[in-house]
C-alpha cells in the first residue's frame, strides 16, 4: 500500500488527467464518485481525488485493491485535505 509522503518537495510531480473534488463528502460518496469518474478515463490515465473524510485513508487503498486500479500515492495537505492519485488499469 502506498504510504503518505513526508516531504512533498522531493516528490516528482504526478500529472493528473482528471480532478475529483470530494471535499466535504462523507463515506461512501468519495468512493462512489471516484468509481464514476474513473470509468470515463482511458487505461493509464490518472485521477486525482481531494477528500476530507478521514475514512478515505482506509477506503481508497481498499477500493483500489478491489477494483484493480493502482493507488500511486496519497498525502495530506497542510489544510487537512487528503489527496489521492489513482491510475486506471485495463479493463
Amino acid at each position: 500500500m502506498p504510504m503518505p509522503l513526508e516531504d512533498n518537495d522531493d516528490m516528482t510531480t504526478i500529472k493528473e488527467d482528471r480532478l475529483l473534488d470530494a471535499r466535504g463528502l462523507l463515506c461512501p460518496m468519495p468512493i462512489v464518485k471516484a468509481g464514476k469518474e474513473i470509468k470515463s478515463l482511458a487505461p493509464g490515465q490518472v485521477l486525482k481525488i481531494l477528500a476530507t473524510d478521514r475514512g478515505a485513508i482506509a477506503d481508497f487503498p481498499a477500493w483500489a485493491d478491489d477494483t484493480g486500479h493502482e493507488l500511486i500515492e496519497w498525502h495530506e495537505e497542510p489544510d487537512g485535505a487528503l489527496v489521492f492519485y489513482v491510475r486506471k488499469v485495463e479493463g
